[in-house]
């Protein structure tokens, strides 16, 4: 039992880090690919109609809730809120239910 449990641990350790590993090599190829956008739109009008900023903003989203996967941020809807949640729904329906008897 106790090697299985370590074995799953290991998986799911070796999961987010292969997860956090194509966050980066995402990042990399952004970085790279919008550097070169950006200097073939000032070879091509100087920066007057910035048009690499659209490619930019679009995969900046991508790559933006790739980064939220991978390092599990969740500030607002994380394990302690489903608990509350789930706690306060079910204290609801108690009260609903003691209620309906009474």
């Amino acid at each position: 039992m106790e090697i299985e449990e370590k074995d799953n641990k290991y998986y799911r350790a070796k999961k987010r880090v292969a997860e956090i590993k194509k966050f980066y090599t995402s990042l990399m190829f952004y970085v790279v690919f919008i550097c070169a956008l950006a200097g073939l739109n000032y070879y091509v009008n100087e920066l007057r109609n910035p048009w690499f900023l659209w490619a930019a903003f679009g995969w900046g989203i991508g790559i933006f809730f790739q980064a939220v996967k991978a390092f599990k941020w969740t500030p607002f809807v994380n394990k302690n809120w489903e608990e509350r949640k789930m706690k306060q729904f079910m204290e609801e329906e108690e009260k609903a239910n003691k209620n309906n008897w009474e």
